[in-house]
């Protein structure tokens, strides 16, 4: 799957400003700004030995700003919780009648697909950093917790006052689980398999279980 042109992200851009006010324009591109900066520099000195003063320094913000838009460093890379809520927002958008398991499946499903398409190659480039660096995989795990929790209660929302809370939340627990292991999975392979369908297979096994293995051979 090939990355997208320097024309689609404009056009992405674009809509993703659509129906924005001013103010909230003005603080989607800051945050482009200080992404784009950061990625900038990380290929050019590494993720160790860049700051986020020299990262606020190339966007142009000072370093009150980026720490208003991102906690840290590692979020600056991330977007764990733009996913979260992202996949969130899919989850309500689906059916009504659609029972809690096969919505939420296909809510993340959808999630993983739109952003590895959308940023198929900024993705690659932060999956890859993830791996060289603790501090970012450490990240990762803290996002993949709010996404959980940010998915609950999406998820409560659809399976009413009376849903097992903590079985909503072993389910979503399971399905950002696997979702993390493809990742690194996908990693391994040196990033050459198509993700979103690795992500698909992982969700068959979630419901179906483990396929039936070739039993082992006698002793002799």
């Amino acid at each position: 799957m090939s990355s997208a042109t320097p024309e689609e992200t404009s056009a992405r851009a674009r809509a993703a400003e659509a129906g924005l006010g001013l103010r909230e324009r003005k603080k989607l591109r800051t945050r482009q700004a200080i992404r784009a900066a950061a990625r900038r520099l990380i290929d050019e000195r590494g993720y160790d030995s860049t700051t986020v003063e020299q990262i606020a320094a190339a966007a142009e913000v000072s370093p009150s700003t980026v720490f208003r838009y991102f906690r840290n460093k590692e979020q600056i890379i991330l977007r764990d919780e733009d996913y979260a809520f992202s996949g969130a927002e899919l989850l309500r958008a689906r059916p009504a009648d659609e029972p809690p398991l096969p919505a939420l499946r296909a809510a993340v499903s959808a999630m993983v697909r739109a952003t590895y398409e959308e940023f198929n190659a900024e993705y690659r480039w932060r999956m890859e950093l993830v791996r060289e660096v603790p501090a970012l995989r450490a990240q990762m795990h803290e996002g993949q917790d709010k996404a959980v929790e940010v998915l609950t209660a999406a998820l409560a929302e659809r399976a009413g006052p009376r849903a097992d809370r903590l079985a909503l939340r072993v389910v979503v627990g399971a399905m950002l689980g696997g979702l993390h292991q493809v990742v690194l999975e996908w990693g391994d392979q040196n990033q050459e398999g198509d993700l979103p369908e690795m992500f698909d297979r992982a969700l068959a096994v979630l419901e179906g279980g483990l396929p039936p293995g070739e039993p082992p051979e006698a002793a002799g």
